[in-house]
């Protein structure tokens, strides 16, 4: 008897059909029409971050009753750091949905021109990228050391586990939310497709980035170039696989490295609107910026992905 593979990994990355999406369009101009709805528009990216910031405090609701009433644990535990994880996991299914009422667009078509996520592009971009992604940021800790607090075994073993399960999950949301439904909201205003591309890279990117409240000319560089390569990704791709690949070995890296050597993670994120950068937060911005360059090398014949045509 000879083992048989899941099917996933079987499957090519041909497309599936998709009704009420409009054929050989790119990624961000799949909600464009004759009308712009500028005004559904607005309304969509307000419930994308009143889902961002309902799902956080729900989320963390719950984990710090369970901290504190089951546990008798308080301050930063892994719980909460868990129900953060989830909370932006939970901006997937939250997002298609927001597709499906407000432009008739099927769920499935968020994850690729192709209306389907495409293994395929997201094995290859895993192998290609992650170990240099993974490398660079490592180093970043050796130029930027951190100050270090005490561990107990259990928090250790217990973030790590959320480092490898929830972080990716928590990555993929904010692509989700900000690559995808944001941008093919943002990209979808204009008559054409350039400036619709334009607007759909730099209004999401920026107002993430202030989002994640943090003014310093360092830290919020990096924060320009990590969601603007990753939007940019996403646009020449075709498809949010290889933005989901960048982000979560970018995420996973910092956490499990930062756990394994004591960074004081709470502190970190208390004290984000008031930290200090320096020169080492743009060493993975400069590997973000190579890999993007890559990227429109490649598809510099072909163009952005699109749609599947009738």
């Amino acid at each position: 008897m000879t083992n048989t593979p899941p099917n996933w990994l079987l499957q090519p990355d041909d497309p599936i059909p998709s009704p009420r999406v409009p054929p050989a369009v790119e990624y961000h101009r799949v909600y464009a029409g004759e009308k712009r709805r500028i005004p559904r528009g607005i309304l969509a990216i307000i419930l994308v971050f009143v889902g961002l910031v309902g799902f956080a405090q729900l989320f963390l609701l719950g984990a710090r009753l369970i901290d504190t009433e089951v546990l008798g644990r308080t301050g930063f535990t892994p719980l909460q750091h868990a129900a953060g994880a989830l909370s932006l996991a939970a901006l997937i299914p939250y997002c298609m949905l927001l597709q499906r009422l407000l432009y008739g667009v099927p769920s499935r078509s968020l994850h690729s021109v192709a209306g389907r996520f495409r293994y395929g592009v997201f094995g290859r971009a895993l192998l290609a990228f992650g170990p240099v992604l993974l490398l660079v940021i490592a180093s970043g800790f050796l130029l930027a050391p951190a100050d270090q607090v005490p561990w107990s075994t259990f928090d250790l073993v217990a973030y790590f586990v959320i480092g490898m399960l929830l972080t990716p999950l928590a990555a993929a949301g904010e692509e989700y939310g900000f690559r995808g439904f944001m941008f093919r909201v943002v990209g979808g205003w204009t008559r054409g497709a350039r400036l619709g591309t334009v607007i759909g890279i730099v209004v999401p990117t920026v107002l993430f980035s202030l989002f994640h409240g943090s003014l310093d000319p360092y830290i919020l560089t990096s924060y320009l170039v990590l969601f603007g390569s990753l939007a940019v990704v996403t646009w020449r791709t075709g498809g949010l696989e290889t933005a989901v690949v960048l982000h979560a070995v970018y995420n996973v890296t910092a956490l499990v490295l930062g756990t394994t050597l004591h960074v004081d993670l709470s502190g970190a994120l208390d004290s984000r609107g008031e930290t200090a950068g320096s020169i080492a937060n743009l060493i993975p911005s400069a590997t973000l910026i190579l890999i993007t360059a890559v990227i429109w090398w490649t598809t510099r014949k072909t163009g952005p992905a699109l749609t599947p045509t009738r």
